[in-house]
């Protein structure tokens, strides 16, 4: 064997080392065993010192600790590793969120989105921020995209028609509200939120009237 088929081996070597280290570490974060997830992501990060996962997967245990400035670290070495990292700065929002810097938060979570539409971490921390900030036309459009891939999510949609209700579009609520229980109909928080909404349109149709 050549030196080049060598290296070729040994890469391939190290490439699945790193590979087992990171699902290790993953395991181990999901069933609460940070310290063995830590040494994992740790010797992750020596084996792949330009990946941005390990990073990532010490900033959600530094989170999970509640060390919020070490969490922070980790999830912006993460995205100085990989620009386009989602997890990266999504981390970096609920940091922020910790904090309640929630136009940070805000901020983060967006550009996670724009890296991820999928990112339902970020999704929904986007609109736990916003109701904080009143600040309602961009997470409705991500929510919007979002539910045009992935039509049944019924925790995106419940927050889509409470952000619509919050900015006074009471049909677009309503609507939603009722597709809701359509497809779940012993959803309390939906049918709850629908007698809002369908007072909140009582109330305006009789304001209108007084108007006119």
């Amino acid at each position: 064997m050549d030196i080049t088929q060598n290296n070729t081996a040994e890469q391939q070597d190290l490439t699945q080392h790193y590979e087992v280290l990171q699902q290790l570490g993953s395991c181990y974060t999901s069933v609460g065993k940070y310290d063995q997830a830590q040494q994992c992501y740790e010797k992750a990060a020596v084996i792949g010192p330009d990946e941005s996962a390990p990073y990532v997967g010490l900033g959600v245990i530094a989170l999970q600790k509640n060390l919020l400035e070490d969490a922070e670290i980790a999830f912006r070495v993460a995205s100085r590793l990989e620009p386009d990292c989602s997890a990266a700065y999504s981390g970096i929002a609920m940091v922020a969120q910790q904090k309640q810097d929630y136009k940070l938060a805000f901020e983060m979570y967006l550009k996670s989105l724009e890296c991820d539409t999928d990112n339902l971490t970020a999704l929904l921390g986007l609109f736990q921020t916003s109701c904080r900030m009143n600040s309602f036309a961009k997470v409705i459009h991500y929510l919007e995209v979002y539910l045009d891939v992935h039509p049944g999510d019924l925790s995106v949609m419940f927050s889509l028609a409470a952000l619509y209700m919050k900015d006074g579009r009471f049909g677009q609520s309503k609507k939603i509200l009722s597709d809701i229980l359509a497809l779940d109909p012993e959803n309390k928080d939906a049918a709850d939120l629908l007698e809002e909404v369908e007072r909140g349109l009582a109330e305006k149709k009789c304001a209108g009237a007084t108007i006119g």
